[in-house]
């Protein structure tokens, strides 16, 4: 259970939900370990402006409900990784719809905001298309300041779904992360595209396909 300072006193599951998931941070520190478990240091360095202190605490809060676990990883690199518990997995739909619900106020973008490449996974997971979409085959490449991350997914009568790393694919497109969200929103042009550092590999017919892999329309919108 949450500290008595941070609980309700509401016999309500969502009062329950908000005890855990209603601080500043926590549910940032929970899309991090979607990505999949990672250390202390890895998280510090990728929630940008969070202290070290609060993020213990929220770790440790975590912990307490059952949602976070600590792993210890042996050699030849000892390490202590946070990973998500199943109850911690349970929250994967929820975070999405979550994203789909604040891409009302996603643009314009900012100045300084922060990116890191595996967020484009979950970006993917969030505004796939479930209609049946054009029987394509990708292989995104986000690259941001020397990390990259790798996504793969088809579309077919199932709808887009993201599928495990395979070498037969229609189009490989290794960008930027906000370079990818512009060419999969089918905002911007390819041209523009290659002028900001893109590069395609493959069938270039595919990039018409693209954008009817995902559904960008806010959840409610028309």
């Amino acid at each position: 259970m949450p500290p008595e300072s941070f609980r309700y006193a509401q016999f309500c599951p969502l009062a329950r939900a908000t005890e855990i998931l209603g601080q500043r941070w926590t549910l940032l520190v929970i899309r991090e370990l979607l990505c999949g478990p990672q250390r202390f240091a890895d998280l510090k360095r990728r929630l940008t402006g969070v202290s070290p202190s609060v993020l213990t605490e929220r770790l440790e809060a975590l912990e307490r409900c059952g949602v976070v676990e600590r792993r210890e990883v042996g050699p030849p690199t000892p390490a202590r990784l946070y990973a998500l518990t199943e109850h911690g997995q349970a929250l994967r739909p929820i975070l999405l719809q979550l994203t789909r619900w604040g891409l009302r106020w996603l643009l314009p973008a900012v100045d300084g905001d922060h990116m890191e490449p595996d967020w484009i996974r979950l970006g993917v997971e969030a505004f796939a298309s479930s209609d049946e979409t054009p029987e394509r085959r990708y292989q995104l490449t986000a690259v941001s300041d020397g990390s990259s991350a790798h996504v793969y997914l088809a579309g077919g009568a199932r709808g887009t779904r993201v599928v495990p790393e395979s070498t037969e694919v229609d189009l490989r497109i290794e960008a930027d992360p906000q370079t990818l969200i512009g060419l999969i929103s089918g905002f911007l042009p390819a041209e523009q595209a290659e002028q900001q550092g893109a590069k395609f590999s493959g069938d270039r017919s595919a990039l018409e396909d693209l954008p009817r892999l995902f559904r960008f329309v806010p959840e409610g919108g028309d």
